[in-house]
């Protein structure tokens, strides 16, 4: 095995409690390697580590074979490595082909050479077969999905040898992660290392030749990916097993808490449906098919204009929240959370913004949603993508809702936490809340719901009943509308 990268005995401590402790790692070139582990598992140390932001207390770390000791991220891409964190480090205002060379920029004559900066960029974004954009466009003017290609050539553009990608598909719709897929596999033939940290375990089995397991900062197993199974994984990372990973479905639905007919707005046409009492109903679609904004319209952040909605039509947040609807959007960070407040004022949020009445006993709630530690007073923006999502399920079952919309509701969470928030889902909807739950993740959708309500191009293409197939699912998806 040609090895890229190889440490030994890794251990770290920060203000004497131990967050690594004699970890080894193993990556070749041409290799994805996935590592997986719940939050807190030591993955993202040990990939600063690598990167030279953090200097190992122990151990040694090698690079094609020789010793190195990084005591900057500079000397670690001098090295030969580079990361593409979960948040691009792009300047939007900039071309891709700035971006690329920031800090790096080829010289002529005392200037700026602009035409090899350009041509080196566009040479690199051909091999990589990307042809939708060039090095002169504006990084604001792309696609996620494309922007994560910028930063991908920005690796090859050092010369990388081994490319960490920490949660590289978290942002991206179901449709773009097929060219992240594309781009791994060109990174793979150029004999490139990948190490390819993910929650989406998914991802991990298409994706990695071998994966290597953290659980509390300690080395449990390096696997080669044909010799584990989902389930196997998921016993090794959590030291427990999750059984069949979602909850008992209902066994019956209640009263229609919610019904609409024939609504619609600019983005959402003649949509008919009802939510009822003790029900989780999924709601399936490619990107742009107008999940979101049914969420958004349900709860009068962008109302609907026509059609019926019983019991009324919001027309605010204000009112959607005054009828009991609530709303776990999809960027907890951006719109879901105040992240300088603490969890107790990140738990009352709405019930100071509505000036309504909440629940008291905001620490049973923190308790109820497993919050760990429940400590009141701490900022949310210390938590795990967990437990600040916890924070938000806190915020809206302080108003007691009759209805509650989710929108990617475990994005970006460990499995320990998404089975965790999984768990508190189906409690919510056996105690007789309406649940409504947007998924990019086919399997969480499916075993989930009770029923699955499939959108496209703003309108319903159908309803399945529980657990159908994926393929029914996209079938419906992909399908034209009569």
């Amino acid at each position: 095995m040609d090895r890229v990268l190889s440490m030994r005995g890794i251990g770290k401590s920060f203000l004497g409690v131990r967050v690594l402790s004699g970890v080894d790692l193993d990556v070749a070139a041409g290799e994805v390697h996935a590592v997986v582990g719940e939050n807190g598992a030591g993955k993202s140390t040990l990939m600063k580590i690598i990167c030279g932001v953090h200097a190992p207390d122990e151990g040694t770390v090698e690079i094609d074979g020789r010793p190195v000791s990084f005591g900057h991220p500079l000397d670690a891409q001098r090295s030969g490595i580079a990361i593409i964190y979960q948040e691009f480090n792009l300047l939007p205002e900039r071309t891709v082909a700035e971006n690329v060379f920031l800090g790096r920029e080829p010289v002529r004559r005392g200037l700026v050479d602009r035409a090899a900066m350009e041509q080196a960029t566009a040479r690199l974004l051909d091999e990589l077969g990307e042809h939708s954009f060039g090095p002169r466009d504006a990084v604001k003017r792309l696609s996620v999905a494309q922007q994560q290609v910028v930063e991908i050539v920005k690796a090859l553009s050092v010369n990388a040898r081994l490319v960490v990608m920490d949660e590289p598909s978290a942002a991206l719709a179901e449709h773009e992660v097929e060219l992240l897929y594309r781009l791994i596999g060109r990174l793979r033939e150029r004999g490139v290392a990948v190490v390819y940290i993910s929650h989406r375990l998914r991802e991990v089995f298409d994706l990695a030749d071998r994966v290597t397991v953290l659980k509390d900062g300690k080395l449990v197993t390096t696997l080669p990916i044909g010799e584990v199974t989902p389930d196997e994984l998921i016993r090794l990372m959590v030291g427990r097993d999750l059984g069949t990973y979602f909850p008992p479905r209902s066994t019956g639905a209640g009263e229609v808490r919610l019904s609409l007919h024939r609504a619609g707005n600019h983005k959402l046409r003649d949509i008919d449906l009802e939510l009822r009492a003790g029900e989780i109903v999924g709601i399936a679609g490619l990107q742009g098919s107008g999940r979101s904004e049914l969420a958004k319209a349900i709860f009068g952040a962008e109302p609907f204009a026509t059609g019926e909605m019983t019991p009324s039509r919001p027309r605010s947040v204000r009112e959607g929240v005054a009828l009991g609807i609530g709303l776990v959007t999809e960027d907890r960070k951006a719109e879901g959370l105040a992240l300088r407040q603490s969890v107790r004022d990140n738990a009352l949020l709405v019930a100071r913004a509505t000036g309504a009445k909440g629940r008291d006993g905001v620490g049973d709630l923190l308790e109820r949603v497993r919050l760990s530690p429940p400590r009141q007073e701490q900022e949310v923006r210390y938590l795990s993508g967990g437990n600040q999502q916890k924070v938000v399920l806190a915020k809206w079952m302080t108003m007691a809702p009759r209805v509650l919309l989710f929108d990617e509701p475990t994005r970006g969470v460990d499995v320990g936490a998404k089975a965790a928030i999984h768990d508190l889902m189906r409690e919510l909807a056996n105690d007789g809340m309406a649940i409504m739950m947007i998924s990019s993740e086919l399997p969480e959708l499916i075993g989930m719901s009770d029923r699955v309500v499939v959108l496209r191009d703003g309108r319903i293409a159908g309803t399945l009943p529980a657990g159908p197939s994926e393929e029914a699912v996209m079938r419906l998806a992909a399908s034209e509308v009569a």
